[in-house]
């Protein structure tokens, strides 16, 4: 049987396998850091309001800085004997309030958690690392993009067919793909970006539930934090966790994005399709059929997607029945939400990694190309523009032409004989002059149809380029937010290192015999 630090109203002391069971410690290491944060501005604002002496904020303070000095160098969960008590603290909160009195005594370390709770204090810490999280996120997106957009520029003329219902449609090219991706992963950054500020909003300060009688100041610990406001309802603050759920569908949409870039790459780099060759940095092998080059980190993207998709299901399962006030359900929410950032964060480095090196096999895409029926539309459309003839009319025309050619051992439309041509022409009863006909045939090549169309987003080269302009102008946009919070987060935390320091001098020069 252990004691724990939070429990004095319990006569028995808590059984052990409970304990274990309610411990969440091997997941907040993942917010030591924030914590010691948190609990070292909150201890300066008890300070500023005359709960805590300067002598005995000087010594949190130390003690505080120790614990985070011993944690970044020794690893100080890990290295806990397995029979110290504290080794079986119930979370991060309590450990690092215990190390502090063990390290100081109760009347000095058992005054730091005055005019708080773990309920508000747990939140903080959460916002804390999500919103840091945000921004390494947002900023491999931005990442991502640029590669794809470089990638796009080399590959504004290499031929590719478009499919719908994984059949050939159109004739395209790879930059207009890769822009494709380019546009739905900005509309992911927006998102993101988006949640930010209504992540980086205090929650210190709510306490339990329903605020404090000390008169604690709010507004100094969020400056102090780097906080853009507060929440301001103290139920709202310490029991919703939308903002985070919010976080998560973020996450989970971005995922999706990620994994339909993974199968459209997993299905070129086949020798079916054989679009593009995946770097053996990227690729692996078989262990037995030695020609094997799979694409691993592909499928693993794949599968992630639905564990990060199914993280969000659970959170908000999790969430879905709880009445108003913090229950400790919402302690299985952590490494949901950190396990969630891992894994986007890595799926994606790798993806720009995969972006950044695979090949394009020009010559294949183009005989592909050239093998399909993809340029069908451009041709109709030739003929509209040059006759004005119903659009209707001229389909049916086309259609008959492909299914002739197919009959015909898939030949290219440019091949069949002219006197086909005529023969369908008059089964079709459209007049349009033969010799006019067979030149728009022969001339309408895979390289010549992104030519042909000019309208706005297409594959048109020079539609390419404005859509590049587009992409680096909307991402200046957000290089420039993303630095603008990053300078204001470095300030306020810098600024409370500069106060901390400057309130242990004095207990540094006692110790030094100063």
């Amino acid at each position: 049987m252990i004691q724990i630090l939070y429990r004095s109203r319990q006569k028995e002391t808590l059984d052990k396998d409970v304990l274990n069971f309610l411990s969440s410690l091997n997941q907040d290491i993942n917010i030591l850091n924030y914590d010691i944060l948190g609990t070292q501005a909150h201890c300066l604002m008890l300070n500023k309001i005359g709960i805590l002496t300067s002598d005995e904020l000087s010594k949190i303070l130390s003690s505080l800085s120790k614990i985070k000095y011993e944690s970044k160098n020794k690893g100080i969960i890990q290295n806990l004997p397995s029979n110290n008590e504290l080794s079986l603290s119930e979370d991060i909160h309590e450990l690092i309030e215990s190390l502090v009195i063990q390290d100081l005594g109760i009347d000095i370390g058992g005054k730091m958690h005055t005019g708080r709770s773990r309920n508000d204090q747990v939140v903080l810490d959460i916002r804390m690392k999500v919103r840091d999280d945000v921004i390494d996120i947002c900023e491999l997106i931005i990442k991502f993009i640029k590669s794809l957009i470089e990638k796009s520029k080399e590959h504004t003329n290499t031929i590719i067919s478009l499919y719908t219902h994984l059949q050939q449609a159109q004739i395209g090219t790879v930059s207009h793909y890769l822009l494709s991706y380019s546009f739905n992963l900005l509309r992911d950054l927006e998102r993101l970006s988006y949640s930010f500020d209504k992540i980086n909003l205090s929650p210190l300060g709510s306490c339990a539930i329903g605020g404090t009688a000390i008169p604690i100041d709010r507004n100094y610990t969020a400056s102090l934090l780097g906080f853009q406001g507060l929440l301001e309802n103290s139920i709202d603050a310490t029991s919703s966790r939308d903002s985070m759920i919010e976080y998560l569908s973020c996450l989970s949409i971005l995922m999706s994005t990620l994994s339909r870039i993974a199968e459209d790459f997993i299905l070129w780099s086949t020798s079916e399709f054989n679009y593009i060759e995946l770097s053996d940095k990227f690729s692996s092998t078989s262990s037995v059929m030695p020609q094997k080059k799979n694409p691993d980190p592909l499928e693993i993207i794949r599968s992630r997607t639905s564990i990060v998709i199914g993280m969000l299901l659970t959170s908000l399962s999790l969430v879905k029945n709880l009445p108003s006030g913090y229950h400790r359900d919402l302690q299985d929410l952590k490494p949901i939400l950190f396990n969630s950032s891992t894994i986007v964060k890595e799926s994606l480095l790798i993806m720009k990694g995969i972006t950044d090196t695979f090949k394009v096999n020009k010559k294949n895409a183009l005989h592909l190309a050239n093998k399909s029926y993809g340029v069908s539309l451009d041709i109709a459309e030739q003929i509209v523009i040059k006759y004005n003839i119903p659009f209707r009319k001229v389909h049916k025309l086309i259609g008959t032409l492909v299914q002739h050619a197919v009959k015909n051992e898939n030949i290219p439309l440019s091949q069949i004989s002219k006197d086909d041509v005529n023969k369908i022409l008059k089964f079709t009863h459209i007049k349009i002059d033969l010799d006019e006909l067979m030149f728009i045939l022969k001339d309408t090549t895979p390289e010549k149809s992104i030519f042909f169309r000019k309208s706005y987003g297409s594959p048109n080269p020079m539609q390419q380029k404005d859509m590049v302009k587009s992409i680096e102008k909307s991402l200046l946009v957000y290089c420039k937010l993303l630095s603008r919070r990053k300078e204001l987060l470095s300030a306020a935390l810098d600024n409370l290192e500069k106060v901390i320091i400057l309130n242990t001098i004095g207990e540094s020069k006692k110790n030094n015999g100063g």
